[in-house]
């Protein structure tokens, strides 16, 4: 008798109605939006703080250069000495100084900048203040040159090379960025969802074994569908926690933001901030044009096909070989030798992702890696948006699911004998034994 859907059952509801898994289900959103709103509270604070800055420029170079801004005021301290300066800066108790000593030419003028403050300064503070200097030596530098800067404003020429396939699909730079994105994020997410609930799968075996109740349910039910039903069972139950996640967590973000008036697209790193920088110096409505192009030009059929393909296979690939490791040992301190080599493959399909789907999609590396089964899942969901042939995406899931079959009948195999085994750790050579009963 097939009892398979009777264990997803009980497995799935056992899970489902546990008091730890209700909790933080409903918890975890909770903690993660209050985490997000503190920082975006805190970043917003920050970014509003009022700063005063003093200039002491000896040489005259810089004179006008530095204008208020929203959140910084600049103070001009010229003719006193540094000294005087450094003490008038503490009793106002400015942000800091910036000094800029006497130099014989504009040349030397860059080794004779300082800035005094009582704490480190920001970094973004003295970037911008070194791309303000930077600006005007070098228009200073060119006055004295005799060249004319309007002359050199009109002949600034910006280049922005089409990209067009040799099909007429056309493209933009911005389509790498939303292909590595869209491909980040899958494999990502296959990456999360594997270690969170492996290791659900994982201690629910060690729990079950050390309880002595698998000794009953084991003698009506055989190991491959009691294995095959924890795994699938879990998975469910972790797929619904996933969407209340996302749907309480996208509720909770809305209505902190609408409350309390935290503006989280604002929340922005020293990193963002340089690239929107370098975004701005386009135009708005072109680059608008180029991202729904470059979405509209992706796969994203396919996407979605794949997506479901490779991550359930990537998942039950992984999820056995936890169910195995469960069975093997009586605790989970007992799992960690077991689990580097699990863990090993998941991380270089990660680092091979990052370093070289990126750079060269369809090169070597990431070719032969989106074939291999223990790192295909995540590097081929990561090379497919860059336009994968169908035949290798085919090649490729025949190979998982080919090792999934192999998984499961060695995790069969392992799990048959360790779940009746206490009371001693296993070594890899009693697992190869294992394989023979």
């Amino acid at each position: 008798m097939n009892h398979l859907p009777l264990i997803i059952k009980r497995e799935y509801f056992t899970k489902v109605k546990n008091k730890s898994f209700i909790v933080m289900t409903f918890l975890s959103p909770l903690i993660m939006i209050a985490l997000i709103a503190v920082v975006a509270y805190l970043s917003q604070l920050n970014n509003e703080k009022e700063r005063t800055i003093s200039i002491l420029d000896e040489t005259g170079y810089l004179k006008g250069v530095f204008t208020d801004s929203e959140h910084t005021n600049y103070t001009n301290l010229n003719g006193l000495s540094l000294e005087d300066a450094i003490v008038l800066v503490k009793e106002k108790e400015d942000y800091g100084l910036l000094h800029i000593s006497k130099t014989n030419s504009l040349d030397d003028v860059t080794g004779h900048v300082k800035f005094y403050s009582e704490d480190s300064p920001s970094l973004s503070v003295i970037s911008g203040l070194e791309r303000q200097i930077e600006k005007r030596l070098k228009e200073k530098k060119l006055e004295l040159d005799g060249v004319s800067l309007a002359q050199i404003e009109a002949s600034q020429i910006n280049i922005d090379i089409a990209q067009e396939s040799f099909d007429g699909q056309k493209s933009s730079k911005i389509d790498n960025v939303v292909k590595l994105a869209f491909g980040g994020a899958a494999g990502y997410l296959l990456f999360m969802f594997i270690i969170i609930y492996g290791n659900m799968i994982m201690r629910s075996v060690i729990e079950e074994k050390t309880s002595r109740i698998i000794e009953v349910i084991i003698s009506s039910v055989k190991p491959i569908q009691l294995m095959m039903g924890k795994i699938i069972g879990t998975s469910l139950a972790g797929i619904t926690q996933f969407v209340i996640w996302v749907i309480l967590g996208g509720v909770l973000l809305l209505v902190v933001s609408a409350i309390f008036g935290i503006d989280l697209a604002q929340v922005q790193s020293p990193q963002q901030e340089m690239v929107n920088q370098a975004m701005q110096a386009g135009d708005p409505q072109v680059m608008a044009e180029n991202l729904i192009n470059a979405i509209s030009n992706l796969p994203l059929i396919n996407l979605v096909v794949a997506f479901l393909f490779f991550f359930i296979g990537g998942y039950l690939l992984y999820s056995s070989l936890y169910a195995a490791i469960g069975a093997a040992v009586d605790n989970e301190t007992d799992t960690q030798q077991f689990m580097l080599p699990i863990l090993m493959p998941l991380m270089l399909a990660v680092y091979v992702g990052v370093f070289t789907v990126i750079e060269d999609p369809h090169g070597t590396v990431s070719t032969v890696f989106s074939f291999i089964p223990l790192t295909s899942p995540v590097v081929m969901l990561m090379r497919i948006p860059f336009g994968v042939p169908l035949w290798q995406q085919a090649l490729s899931l025949v190979l998982l699911i080919g090792s999934f079959v192999f998984a499961v009948w060695f995790a069969a195999k392992i799990y048959r004998v360790g779940i009746l085994m206490y009371g001693k750790k296993p070594t890899y050579k009693e697992l190869f034994k294992w394989l023979k009963y």
